[in-house]
């Protein structure tokens, strides 16, 4: 079996406090990790790191665990750069351009779908994400959204049925027949390539009962709950979805005291309710962003993701999220490295990634950088120098 040790290490994040790591971020300094089979399979005093048949000198850069987005949108076709400048000069973001690239996805081949996807994933893995979230929902239709996620499936085991992204123009002023279609033969057509379910609830998309339904139906077929909510506006997305169970609820921009009240006391539960926050949307849309300090002090579980889409967040930059996070929303750099990483796998209910200690996916990656306050202190400065994902070195950056 062939080991592959990683040493002189400047900063090791484990996000494993108790196993003798300093602060929230479980630093260590002075140690090696030794990858097997995958796996990291041992981390200890470099000094007493065992042979190994292959090493990797991370020339005294940090060590993290490799970003978790977990809410992603990249199946889709053609670009809404107009739009973008439109909201740059002045007009407000309304979600109504989800209609566009609908149109745009639905014509497209396969492979076009596939280019996009399978680009996007490379570019994300080149800036240290090593476990991604992707959505359906440009499709809308029953062949278009199990194909969506047919696609997605082929790069990612975490994919989501988005059917419930907007009522699409065939079913306007008929949005109760277009949820029976998403409850009923989208449903069937796209759970096998799906693990998740997730709705838009927001105004001029799904209100709380349209939601509740889809949800319901979702998690009777098997599959894990995650919603959009409270983007836009105020609304009743993020408490339902407490109430449900759901593993995220997803923007939460628009919050009250009671939807925070609801989220930590989801918090002290054993499958807590994730706020993930999407700086990335609030940057593309000039929109308040998410107060996350407030979450966090009110003991919320929180993490962060791209929303990488073609019209409110088209980036798949993790780094740039946590250097918004950091800027914007008031959280501390470790506390955003903490919601880009172990935060998001736990949106994900995953334990195998996010984290860096014995029997974990070999999952991480190494920065040009001797700390990770560097990801927020350098902005824009692509300090990821290489990416593990599963042991194996990805082309070295």
């Amino acid at each position: 079996m062939s080991s592959l040790l990683v040493d002189n290490i400047g900063e090791l994040v484990t996000n494993v406090p108790a196993a003798g790591g300093d602060g929230p971020l479980g630093l260590r300094r002075g140690v090696a990790l030794l990858v097997e089979a995958g796996r990291v399979v041992w981390i200890g005093p470099a000094r007493y790191a065992p042979a190994a048949d292959r090493r990797i000198d991370a020339e005294g850069g940090a060590v993290l665990p490799g970003f978790v987005d977990s809410h992603a949108h990249l199946v889709f076709a053609g670009d809404r750069a107009a739009e973008f400048a439109a909201r740059m000069a002045g007009e407000p973001y309304t979600g109504g351009g989800i209609r566009t690239t609908v149109g745009a996805t639905r014509a497209a081949s396969d492979d076009d779908l596939r280019d996009t996807v399978h680009r996007l994933r490379d570019e994300a893995m080149r800036q240290g994400t090593t476990t991604m979230e992707i959505k359906s929902g440009y499709g809308l239709t029953v062949a278009d959204e199990a194909r969506s996620l047919r696609i997605a499936a082929e790069v990612t085991a975490e994919t989501t049925f988005l059917g419930a992204h907007v009522v699409p123009a065939e079913y306007a002023g008929r949005p109760d027949d277009y949820v029976g279609l998403v409850c009923g033969p989208m449903l069937t057509a796209a759970a096998p390539y799906a693990r998740w379910v997730d709705v838009f609830c927001e105004r001029g998309a799904f209100d709380a009962d349209h939601t509740r339904a889809i949800l319901t139906v979702g998690q009777a077929a098997g599959l894990g709950l995650r919603l959009h909510a409270n983007q836009l506006g105020p609304g009743p997305g993020v408490r339902l979805g407490v109430e449900l169970g759901a593993a995220s609820v997803d923007h939460c921009t628009h919050l009250s005291d009671a939807d925070v009240d609801a989220l930590a006391g989801s918090a002290t539960t054993t499958d807590p309710t994730v706020a993930t926050l999407l700086p990335g949307a609030e940057f593309s849309t000039r929109s308040p962003y998410p107060d996350a300090r407030r979450l966090l002090d009110a003991g919320v579980t929180v993490a962060l993701a791209t929303d990488c889409n073609p019209g409110s967040s088209y980036t798949s930059s993790m780094p740039f999220c946590v250097t918004l996070a950091v800027r914007e929303m008031r959280m501390t750099p470790a506390e955003a490295v903490w919601a880009a990483t172990a935060g998001g796998a736990q949106a994900l209910r995953r334990t195998d990634v996010g984290v860096l200690r014995p029997g974990v996916r070999a999952d991480l990656m190494i920065l040009d950088a001797p700390s990770h306050l560097h990801l927020a202190y350098r902005p824009g400065v692509p300090l990821v120098r290489q990416v593990l994902h599963n042991g194996v070195p990805q082309c070295r950056l």
